[in-house]
């Protein structure tokens, strides 16, 4: 795992408190006046499957959330995992990292580590991050997080290798549990020596010190349509303008049709820029053919365009910066065989400021010339489940069966799962196609990994939702969805992508699945 510095606790603050001042907004949030739905403290959360472990022993793994505890200090999990078929061994499960999500913010918390690369909390036996594993025997762990602001009353957990954990409670208390006095896990190493039936393993804990580093971030999410995209990282928010259908070939004046887009864009920013920081930014972006100078020039003059035609809509009170970057910031790459759609994609003019926080919804017109990408989207956490639902598509392809599940809304995003099955005698790594099945000229940021291939599509809008990323700081960036490995003959395994959320009355979207590829008409429950 990629190791990033942590992103200063003052800064995440201050940035929290832009999107959520206080639980007043949360309650408010979606103007029902009700407030939000009960949070009901139901501690175990357990979720049920199999999972990827390095040694292709994919056995089916009970992982119980047995509290989630938030002091002055950390934010602490405790769970437990055990094999309930039989298990035994040294085995490193190939989930992503354990993570915890707040689903309205968008904000990434993850657990600490040390300069070596191990985790705080509980203590492997041999030093090395690995635990005895005996049949019939269930494991207790212990692993902290960076504290979480006060107002979140809800998380989602992912990184168990079983899907998406939801709705899990955040109990304040005033310290946190005692250490384990006599912990067992080191005086049964040996797989011929297992602890007494019914007895758990407890391993010693390590509490953080100054050594410790955890990554924080924020939900990074991207919207595309056929003449705007936008970009949402944590409390800031990018508007992309495509050139293409705004100024003519190598000009910087706007066209009849591409004033009325600027227009449009306007009456979205006014409604989401935060009064209390009223900059906005607004940058030219050229694809790569012509020279370094004359691109630099071309996107200065069509970023002031766009500027002056922002700033007469949307009146005084507002500061802008313009910037002009040529061809040095490319979001889909250039020379392969998508190569004019690539560099239609690249000739863009974007405007980026902080949004404001939350506020309850407006009426908009369906007729929005393609920016529907900028309506914010938010509900509550989805409440906890373990069960996935009922399969709603099927297709196969190359001995795998791809299950769809319907799709589940969870604060500002939806939760799509399926299942994979290797239906052949032999293991097999599928090909998801990746940014193999990117759309022509697609941003590569956002569709990276063995499942960044799928997309969300409304068919009645043509608006375009990809895999929400994490970013980290410092060029890190993770994505939010779990990684495809090989597949066991038989077996079947749960995965998870995470997508920005569309608006409440979109109950059914194609699911554009990689190389299985469209599947139509997938319900968006709550």
């Amino acid at each position: 795992m990629a190791r990033t510095k942590r992103i200063p606790a003052i800064a995440l603050l201050v940035s929290g408190g832009l999107l959520l001042s206080g639980c007043g907004v949360v309650d408010d949030l979606f103007g029902d006046g009700a407030g939000p739905p009960p949070v009901r403290e139901e501690f175990p959360y357990v979720r049920e499957g199999r999972i990827f472990q390095d040694t292709g022993r994919d056995e089916v793994m009970r992982f119980a959330i047995t509290g989630l505890e938030r002091t002055p200090d950390h934010t602490v999990m405790y769970y437990e995992v055990g094999y309930p078929d039989g298990f035994t061994g040294s085995n490193r499960n190939l989930s992503m990292a354990h993570t915890l999500v707040d689903p309205i913010t968008g904000r990434v918390y993850r657990q600490y580590f040390d300069d070596e690369g191990l985790k705080y909390g509980s203590v492997s036996p041999d030093g090395n991050g690995l635990y005895p594993v005996h049949d019939g025997t269930v494991n207790e762990y212990r692993r902290y997080f960076p504290p979480i602001p006060e107002e979140v009353r809800q998380v989602t957990f992912i990184g168990s290798g079983l899907g998406a954990m939801t709705g899990i409670p955040i109990q304040d208390v005033d310290e946190e549990r005692p250490d384990p006095t006599d912990p067992n896990g080191p005086d049964h190493l040996s797989l011929s020596d297992p602890p007494p039936p019914g007895e758990n393993l407890v391993f010693a804990n390590r509490r953080p010190d100054d050594g410790a580093a955890a990554d924080e971030g924020w939900v990074e999410s991207f919207v595309d349509s056929e003449i705007a995209s936008i970009t949402r990282d944590g409390d800031t928010e990018t508007i992309s303008l495509h050139s293409d259908v705004m100024f003519e070939f190598d000009e910087f004046d706007l066209t009849d049709e591409a004033e009325a887009v600027v227009r449009q864009a306007a009456a979205s920013l006014a409604r989401n820029v935060d009064p209390d920081d009223p900059e906005i930014t607004v940058i030219g972006h050229t694809d790569g053919k012509g020279g370094d100078d004359y691109n630099a020039t071309l996107s200065v003059r069509r970023a002031e365009t766009v500027r002056d035609l922002l700033a007469e809509e949307i009146g005084g009170g507002y500061t802008f910066e313009v910037e002009g970057r040529g061809s040095t910031e490319p979001v889909a790459r250039e020379g392969g065989a998508d190569d004019e759609a690539a560099r239609a994609r690249n000739r863009r003019v974007e405007f980026s400021y902080t949004i404001a926080g939350p506020e309850e919804p407006e009426e908009e017109d369906d007729d929005d010339d393609g920016l529907g990408v900028a309506r914010r989207n938010v509900d509550w956490p989805a409440p906890f489940t373990d069960d996935n639902g009922d399969v709603v598509a099927t297709a196969e392809r190359d001995g795998v069966r791809l299950d769809v599940y319907p799709l589940r809304r969870d604060g500002a995003y939806v939760i799509g799962t399926v299942a994979l099955t290797n239906t052949t005698d032999e293991p097999l790594t599928p090909d998801m196609g990746g940014a193999g099945a990117l759309q022509a000229g697609g941003p590569e940021q956002f569709s990276k990994g063995t499942l960044g291939g799928f997309q969300l599509l409304e068919p009645e809008t043509g608006l375009v939702r990809y895999v929400a990323q994490m970013n980290f700081g410092d060029g890190t960036y993770s994505g939010f969805a779990e990684e495809v490995h090989e597949l066991q003959p038989g077996n079947t395994y749960d995965l998870v992508a995470v997508f920005p959320a569309p608006s409440d009355d979109v109950e059914e979207l194609t699911l554009r699945a990689g190389p299985f590829g469209e599947i139509p008409e997938v319900p968006v429950g709550e």
